[in-house]
């Protein structure tokens, strides 16, 4: 009897149920006019995407052939893009990128991280314009320790190479990367990733920074002026720039490791030693220090492979020796900018191993460059102060905030 009752409750319920859901359905299906329903969809054209290299020695014809363009087609679309971008300029890395939809063809070049050239078809005709390439940016927040190299601590706190080498060009005019560094100094960096639509990464730009190094703790901050340049200042609004590098030798993966493996990567200026020489892997760039101009490259006695540059200011010139090779191009009378790689590392001359001897003069008398003053470049100017610090507190704001508080924002 109890079965009996309790079968028969559920059939009731299962009844109620059936019942609700069916009324439903049609009330729902009486909201819609019957042909409504019969009416077939809209069909959605297939898109097909198709990515062409540039490889080396291509011409834009050659590279559009092999996308599937006919010859007449690709020349066409080479004299069309000539009002906006010369396809003659293509570089090899780059790539075409083709989309067909349906009748239309569309056609992007990427031009560099900011640009692109789009062409597209309009009846027999192409038309051309550069336009911004799309991006998504992403906000985040890295912190680290040294233990074994910059390179290491930094990959742990998730910044790739690029970003790391923005962070010791930041800090280079303060912070000597191939003689300072020591375990336990540390790291904060609050910056923008910037991705293609396909997911790509373009480029990183650093928003704020901070490095503590051997207890003195420097602050850099990005700012963009109201003529749409931008550059790196310290919290109070002086440039990070200054005349002189603190170093002549380009920092590196390699010479990461390499220094903080050595206690003494450097031996001390003095009188008749004349300079300071950094012990460093042989190949490591070596870098003006500063803007000037060559006036001597060559091979001189016991310097081996020798530069001097004469600096802007004219009391002031430096001297690299021991060089492995000099940079392409580079001859008695360039021009170089300060960090452009002039020679690397090597042992010519009398020299026991691999190593930069380097040398600062003031009028023709050798000082000691690792204590000598470098003035800074232009500060803000006084009437953008107000929005140098609108600008720029909130990203010195984060830098100050736990981790976790900060990874809780990187999504804006």
């Amino acid at each position: 009897m109890r079965l009996w009752v309790l079968l028969s409750g559920v059939a009731g319920m299962l009844a109620v149920i059936l019942t609700v859901g069916v009324s439903g359905t049609q009330s729902a299906k009486a909201s819609v006019p019957h042909e409504e329903w019969l009416k077939p969809e809209i069909p959605v054209p297939v898109q097909r995407i198709m990515r062409e290299p540039i490889r080396s020695g291509d011409t834009a014809i050659t590279a559009l052939e092999r996308l599937g363009f006919a010859p007449a087609e690709a020349y066409r679309i080479a004299n069309a893009s000539k009002s906006a971008y010369a396809l003659r300029d293509i570089r090899a890395g780059h790539f075409f990128k083709r989309v067909d939809q349906g009748e239309e063809t569309h056609l992007y070049y990427t031009i560099d991280d900011q640009t692109r050239l789009h062409m597209f078809r309009q009846g027999k005709d192409w038309q051309a314009n550069k336009e911004q390439r799309p991006s998504v940016t992403r906000r985040l927040f890295a912190q680290g320790r040294i233990e074994e190299s910059l390179f290491e601590a930094a990959a742990r706190a998730g910044l790739d190479s690029r970003t790391t080498m923005n962070l010791v060009d930041i800090f280079a005019w303060d912070i000597d990367f191939a003689r300072d560094m020591r375990a336990g100094d540390s790291f904060r960096v609050l910056y923008d990733e910037r991705y293609d639509e396909e997911g790509n990464l373009m480029g990183t730009r650093i928003l704020a920074a901070e490095f503590v190094n051997q207890g003195h703790r420097y602050r850099a901050v990005l700012y963009v002026k109201t003529d749409g340049s931008s550059a790196y200042y310290t919290p109070e609004g002086k440039s990070m720039r200054k005349a002189y590098l603190r170093a002549p030798l380009k920092f590196t993966r390699i010479s990461s490791r390499f220094t903080l493996r050595r206690k003494h990567p450097v031996l001390g200026f003095t009188r008749a030693h004349r300079g300071v020489d950094y012990a460093a892997p042989s190949g490591t760039p070596v870098r003006a220090v500063g803007d000037g101009r060559v006036v001597f490259i060559g091979w001189k006695g016991g310097y081996g492979r020798f530069i001097q540059i004469q600096h802007v200011n004219r009391d002031h010139s430096t001297a690299y020796a021991h060089l492995r090779r000099f940079a392409r191009g580079l001859h008695r009378g360039s021009k170089v900018r300060q960090g452009q790689v002039i020679g690397y590392v090597g042992m010519s001359g009398l020299a026991t191993g691999p190593h930069l001897h380097f040398e600062f003069r003031v009028r023709g008398a050798a000082v000691n460059p690792l204590t000598l003053k470098r003035t800074p470049s232009k500060p803000v100017p006084a009437n953008e102060m107000a929005s140098f610090r609108q600008q720029t507190a909130p990203w010195l704001a984060r830098l100050d905030q736990p981790l976790l508080d900060v990874m809780a924002v990187a999504w804006e």
